[in-house]
């Protein structure tokens, strides 16, 4: 290894900052704040840097480590990045000091939940918080599958405790719901795990591994590929979440404080997806083409129930969770639609779903502050009130449902036009999804921000500077790369087409060129 160790840094040093902010003396809120935004703003420039190393035209994999672990089981810490993986380590560096600023009074009190009061530890919450970045970075850096799995597992804990112990009247509820859903799945993963493991030595003449460039090699029996595929896809689905296996998604997102619900649903939610087109398809590609179909379905299913049940929520933290129902249903169609056009969309619809979400989250976060409310009923004609809140609640929600000129658009097109060149009525069906999308979200900017004045509502305040420096990021990004989506489709592009070769696909010639022009 001649390189700078970038990843292994990047993983390890939201850690050693959580460990500092531990041991900083108890009182000292302002200090951990601080600390945690310029440590967080840190590993964002070292992300920078790892970045700048990579070249998208290199090789698949780049800086890349490996040390022993476990000899006797092939185990080792393994690192490197793809454009995939990289893109989402980008996101991950981008959004955690945006939520350390956003929740910067998160630990004194729970904003927008009536009752709830009383101190609760600074130190921990932030701790919470870095120790989560690091459980981030590794599950995206991580090239051993038994090293993924382990940070696939370990995240659940931060968070439990973000929902629990900082959440809202029913944190607790909602705190075991999620770690116990996602538990289950990753019990079924370690079964897979342990099963590839075990396949791996028959294959390899008694030496088993856990190394994913040599799993992705290996021509495992069609039959046994679909059991161990589907103990990776439970997991997965579980947490992207994917439908019928979402029912955690809205009371988690729902109780958690709105800057741990914006990783909750901006980053660790992605993970899923990511597996998707990381483990599942190459490792398991003659599943991954027997059980597309259905993936299909369960994806069409969530964009309508999802928006459906979107149109029909009052609580606004629980109608943005919906809404991710919907829109984890096309990146799972780009994922499993085996073209270069859909894959590039889901993995853009991955990072741009993170922002746009991530962005109505902190506003819902903002009015819920205000108003100490979430529900859709306690505003009307806010707008008044909050004209700067109000528009970047307008133009977060225009990114949501996809409108041209924002981020959302240009991965929701890819999806699309990639699915229509090898299934045109399932294209078809989920287009009319994006019908619905208009629907929910103007309507819930409709009653909560225009109409007449709701005279319950105290007078409010509009973005401070703080708040203004947490939305600016995002709303400009939501622009930027609605406009020049490029640079990013640039780093995406060869790792999804890596990932087509794994599984022997080539993009469809379209049929008008197929048909002779004699």
């Amino acid at each position: 290894m001649s390189h700078f160790p970038y990843l292994s840094v990047l993983t390890l040093f939201p850690l050693v900052g959580a460990l500092i902010i531990l041991l900083l003396p108890k009182g000292a809120d302002q200090v951990v704040k601080v600390f945690a935004l310029v440590w967080s703003l840190l590993s964002l420039v070292i992300t920078g840097l790892a970045a700048y190393s990579f070249v998208p035209s290199g090789p698949r994999f780049q800086l890349v480590e490996s040390y022993p672990w476990i000899p006797a089981f092939g185990v080792r810490f393994a690192f490197g990045v793809d454009g995939i993986a990289l893109v989402m380590l980008a996101l991950v560096a981008l959004l955690t000091p945006i939520v350390v600023l956003a929740s910067w009074h998160d630990a004194e009190k729970y904003a927008g939940a009536p009752g709830i009061t009383g101190k609760r530890s600074t130190k921990a919450f932030f701790a919470l918080m870095l120790c989560l970045q690091t459980c981030m970075v590794g599950v995206f850096a991580a090239t051993d599958v038994f090293f993924f799995y382990v940070f696939f597992e370990v995240m659940l804990v931060p968070m439990y405790f973000l929902i629990g112990s900082y959440g809202g009247p029913k944190r607790q509820y909602a705190a075991v719901k999620f770690f116990l859903y996602s538990l289950f799945g990753g019990l079924l993963m370690l079964a897979a795990v342990i099963g590839v493991y075990v396949v791996s030595a028959n294959l390899l003449n008694g030496r088993g591994t856990f190394d994913f460039s040599t799993l992705a090699n290996l021509n495992i029996d069609p039959g046994m590929q679909k059991a161990l595929f589907l103990g990776f896809f439970i997991a997965f689905a579980i947490k992207a979440p994917l439908f019928p296996f979402h029912t955690w998604l809205p009371d988690a997102g729902g109780q958690a404080p709105a800057g741990a619900a914006v990783l909750l649903v901006g980053v660790l939610d992605k993970v899923g997806t990511f597996g998707f087109l990381r483990y599942c398809i190459p490792l398991f590609p003659d599943a991954s083409q027997f059980f597309a179909p259905y993936v299909f379905a369960l994806a069409l299913i969530g964009i309508f129930y999802g928006a459906f049940l979107a149109i029909g929520q009052s609580d606004l933290k629980r109608l943005v969770s919906y809404t991710s129902v919907a829109h984890f249903g096309f990146i799972a169609l780009g994922c499993f639609a085996f073209t270069s056009q859909a894959g590039v969309g889901a993995v853009l619809y991955m990072v741009n779903h993170g922002l746009s979400t991530g962005a109505l989250f902190l506003v819902v976060g903002f009015l819920a502050v205000r108003r100490q409310s979430v529900r859709v009923e306690d505003f009307g004609g806010t707008h008044k009130l909050v004209p700067l809140i109000s528009g970047a609640f307008f133009i977060a929600g225009l990114s949501a449902l996809a409108l041209p000129g924002t981020n959302s658009f240009v991965s929701e097109f890819l999806v699309l036009i990639g699915t229509f060149t090898v299934n045109t009525t399932v294209a078809v069906i989920a287009t009319l999804g994006m019908i619905l999308a208009a629907l929910y979200v103007l309507w819930m900017y409709q009653r909560t921000m225009h109409g007449p004045l709701n005279a319950a509502q105290p007078k409010m305040v509009d973005l401070s500077t703080r708040e203004k420096w947490v939305i600016a990021p995002l709303i400009a990004l939501i622009i930027f790369t609605g406009v020049y989506p490029k640079p990013i489709i640039d780093v995406i592009t060869p790792a999804v087409k890596y990932t087509m070769q794994d599984i022997g696909k080539h993009d469809p010639q379209p049929s008008a060129l197929s048909g002779g022009g004699k």
